[in-house]
């Protein structure tokens, strides 16, 4: 059980991180203030064996609707993907990610709606910010440098997810054979490095706490990996960096009432001081962000 208690243990054993400050810059025009407010990020799944199905589009004209409705409703950011993240998931080609994805991109930059992409292949990352993409969710590890001197060249931004492997979709079991958040910080140390040495200067750092590790499978694990790394965020943000965090579901304690759960842990993350909060119930998570910002 979550306890007061550890909380104050918490914070007093990392204190001076709790006061951090991180850098805050503008998307697409849209300044974005980390330090003072958090920002939403809303979800758009193009594929159709995404299983939160209500952010499934298989259309363009359902995905750009999806898009405008959930930027009304408050999101600062719409992410965009092609492709799930799931294991048994098939993989999707360059040209089927592009065809997927350029329209939609297209439409909600001319609108005037901040759109990211997410993926690992340098190409779809190529043509996405040509289409005027100005975040990159980057959800793989390897021709990093490539793709940050791509997101350099459109001065856009990136999302540096933390993933054991060469990309979301070749992870295969979780490493506790250390502290996680250690592990963490010493990966998002050297990747900004990286990032900032290719000409990056608007960064996320996000923790990947929805990738498919196989042993992490277990419920009751992974709500424990989930809770404890979203608690220990603040640490993170030492690094100077904001953090973005997908919000998870639980599927496990909250059944039928899973469309909750994204509101729940959104609690968590903000205790833990997230800046950027993806999330695919984009009215419930305002409506928890606004209510703790009440206090």
């Amino acid at each position: 059980m979550l306890t007061l208690e550890h909380l104050a243990e918490l914070v007093e054993g990392h204190r001076a991180a709790t006061t951090a400050r991180v850098r805050e810059f503008k998307v697409r025009g849209k300044p974005l203030f980390f330090n003072t407010r958090p920002a939403i990020m809303g979800v758009i799944n193009l594929s159709a064996e995404s299983w939160y199905r209500e952010s499934v589009c298989l259309d363009p004209a359902r995905a750009i609707h999806r898009g405008q409705v959930m930027h009304a409703q408050g999101a600062d950011l719409v992410d965009v993907g092609a492709e799930s993240t799931l294991s048994h998931a098939a993989r999707v080609d360059d040209a089927l990610q592009n065809s997927r994805l350029l329209p939609v991109v297209r439409a909600l930059n001319a609108g005037g709606i901040p759109v990211s992409v997410e993926t690992y292949q340098p190409d779809v990352a190529r043509a996405c910010l040509d289409a005027g993409a100005c975040v990159l969710n980057l959800t793989g590890t390897a021709r990093t440098e490539e793709i940050y001197q791509m997101v350099a060249a459109h001065d856009a931004a990136v999302i540096i997810c933390y993933v054991q492997g060469p990309n979301v979709r070749e992870v295969e079991d979780f490493d506790f054979s250390r502290n996680p958040v250690d592990q963490m910080y010493e990966f998002f140390a050297r990747q900004t490095e990286i990032a900032r040495r290719n000409g990056v200067e608007k960064i996320f750092i996000d923790p990947g706490l929805g990738f498919y590790y196989r042993n992490l499978q277990d419920s009751a694990l992974r709500v424990q990996h989930q809770m404890r790394v979203f608690l220990n965020t603040f640490r993170l943000r030492a690094l100077g960096f904001p953090t973005c965090h997908a919000l998870p579901h639980a599927f496990e304690y909250f059944a039928e009432e899973v469309r909750s759960a994204e509101a729940f842990f959104a609690v968590l993350a903000l205790l833990g001081r997230t800046d950027l909060l993806r999330t695919h119930e984009v009215p419930r998570v305002k409506a928890v962000l606004e209510t703790m910002r009440a206090y």
